[in-house]
């Protein structure tokens, strides 16, 4: 089984190094536009990759690797040369605010609100039973109709 393990890791680490010549490849395409001499420079290089170790690609990464520091301010000076100062946004003007307000005479609209009668309350829970009884007087009167 170790032999298994081991095959599938390498086979992994060849698909991954496959992976990272075709982006270099591909980068390196789109940074060198139509420019043809450039163009056999990398594919020079592309073929001198292929001889490396893992070593040497992890370090030619590192070297051009540039990083931008958006919302982080580096300590180093090296390190500060990356920052990226912060875009100046448009002012922003507000459409609403920009419009006058309609002089239009407007009435208040809790002049017209009743207060609620005290036993609101009591009416609302009573009338549950108040509709069974009202069911039940309806129901005593249709019988006692006949008799009169």
């Amino acid at each position: 089984m170790g032999t298994e393990e081991e095959v599938s890791v390498e086979q992994a680490a060849a698909a991954r190094r496959e992976r990272l010549k075709a982006l270099r490849a591909a980068q390196e395409l789109l940074s060198a536009g139509d420019d043809d001499s450039g163009q056999a420079d990398d594919n020079n290089k592309a073929t001198d990759d292929d001889d490396d170790d893992d070593n040497d690609n992890e370090d030619a990464e590192d070297f051009n690797l540039s990083m931008k520091f958006r919302n982080y301010v580096p300590h180093d000076k090296q390190l500060q040369e990356g920052k990226v100062t912060p875009p100046e946004l448009p002012k922003f003007e507000d459409p609403v605010a920009a419009a006058p307000p309609q002089s239009e005479k407007k009435e208040d609209p809790f002049v017209n609100i009743a207060p609620k009668k005290p036993n609101w309350d009591l009416r609302r829970d009573v009338q549950k039973k108040l509709d069974k009884l009202e069911r039940r007087t309806q129901k005593a009167m249709f019988t006692l109709m006949p008799f009169d």
